[in-house]
């Protein structure tokens, strides 16, 4: 953990008791000690510093101070076609790592219809995978999940409510420009990315995309995992939002 992050429901009077995984990571990882001062975060919140003042076997108690400033929001949201459960809980922590605003789980022509029954796209699953995502890459903006069983209704009746005024990639082993290529240089907005399974979108769910504004970006002639596909195309668009 490169940052403790800290859930408001936890404080109390500008301090908070840690007894959990994170307590173990300040005794046995940070090896602090009572007085030394770690990085915090609040959950949806600031970052910030708090000093120790108790540290034992139990627990650890913090004495936090917040900074005046919410780190903001990532620019790019994920619609993401159900991958596989393992390769799901794989991708969980890097997703929150790399940053995506809200994370849109959906159906498509080559998704298991099973997939949908599994514990990993449960909260009791996924939520603390993305607060290990988070400490890692030392935010706090949670993702929003949400589970969209079919693809169709998504796509043309829920994208304005759920990504408005998003430009939009759909990211296509078949397309030729990069990520670099289609987003304009100064674009100051948010990126909505569409990844599919790993047997790749119907003909069909192309043309489904594309009357919806979807512009096809690809990786080159390899065949990728979903895990893979999208820590690299989630790479390639913050470094191309990042050059406004």
């Amino acid at each position: 953990m490169n940052l403790i992050l800290i859930e408001p429901h936890e404080l109390a009077g500008g301090g908070v008791t840690l007894r959990d995984d994170r307590a173990a990571h300040i005794r046995e990882v940070l090896r602090a000690q009572p007085g030394e001062s770690i990085r915090i975060g609040l959950l949806d919140g600031p970052r910030g510093t708090a000093r120790i003042t108790t540290l034992d076997r139990e627990r650890v108690e913090l004495q936090c101070v917040f900074d005046n400033e919410i780190p903001a929001a990532p620019r790019v949201d994920l619609l993401l076609a159900l991958p596989r459960p393992k390769v799901l809980r794989r991708l969980w922590a890097q997703l929150a790592a790399l940053g995506v605003g809200r994370i849109a789980l959906t159906n498509a022509a080559k998704v298991e219809r099973n997939y949908f029954d599994t514990h990993v796209v449960q909260p009791a699953t996924y939520r603390p995978l993305l607060l290990e995502g988070l400490q890692q890459a030392q935010d706090t903006r949670l993702p929003l999940v949400g589970l969209h069983k079919q693809l169709k209704p998504l796509v043309e009746d829920r994208l304005d409510e759920l990504f408005p005024g998003t430009f939009r990639l759909l990211a296509d082993p078949l397309a030729k420009e990069s990520i670099s290529e289609k987003i304009p240089a100064d674009f100051p907005g948010r990126v909505l990315l569409a990844v599919g399974p790993e047997g790749g979108w119907t003909e069909y769910e192309r043309e489904l995309f594309a009357r919806q504004g979807f512009v096809g970006v690809g990786l080159g002639p390899r065949t990728l995992r979903t895990d893979t596909a999208c820590v690299a195309l989630l790479a390639l668009t913050h470094a191309a939002l990042a050059r406004a």
